[in-house]
């Protein structure tokens, strides 16, 4: 086969699997609930996290937003899904266009300012433990499962040392 018809079979498969993976993240349930109440789900998540004696991860996200719904699916592999079921008492606060739920955002030092996802965590007693403020889950999509997780433990860590 000559070099250019390979070329280009090669070309052809590559596309084809940049196209079967983006339909396999988009065809994913949106991760954001774009009507929910936010405060509530807060007041909510910090109820049940004093009760189980565990932080609340706050993950600020949009069902647009690509690297958000990478980062939902490499939450749900899982080691990362166990590493947040003990650690964590997980909320996803959906942020729109940048036009909903901003109060919460600037409650906790504008973690979305450097773009999404963007996370949090937050002590039962309210406490910021550690917040993403250079946009670290912004390239989410480039993130493999094994690089969430990884930065998820070291979010732990932060998080503990801070207790």
């Amino acid at each position: 086969m000559p070099l250019r018809r390979r070329l280009m079979s090669a070309v052809l498969a590559f596309a084809a699997l940049g196209t079967t993976l983006a339909t396999s993240v988009a065809a994913a349930p949106a991760p954001y609930d774009e009507s929910a109440d936010a405060k509530a789900d807060l007041a909510r998540a910090l109820a049940t996290a004093a009760s189980a004696k565990k932080p609340v991860l706050v993950i600020f996200g949009a069902n647009w937003c690509g690297d958000c719904r990478a980062l939902d699916a490499a939450l749900k592999a899982p080691a990362s899904a166990a590493l947040l079921a003990k650690q964590f008492v997980v909320l996803k606060v959906d942020v729109g266009n940048f036009d909903r739920n901003l109060d919460l955002t600037a409650q906790y030092g504008h973690p979305t300012k450097a773009g999404i996802p963007a996370a949090v965590v937050v002590s039962p007693g309210r406490q910021v433990l550690y917040a993403t403020r250079a946009g670290e889950l912004s390239n989410a999509r480039r993130m493999s499962e094994t690089g969430v997780l990884e930065f998820f433990r070291g979010v732990v860590a932060s998080a503990k040392a801070k207790k």
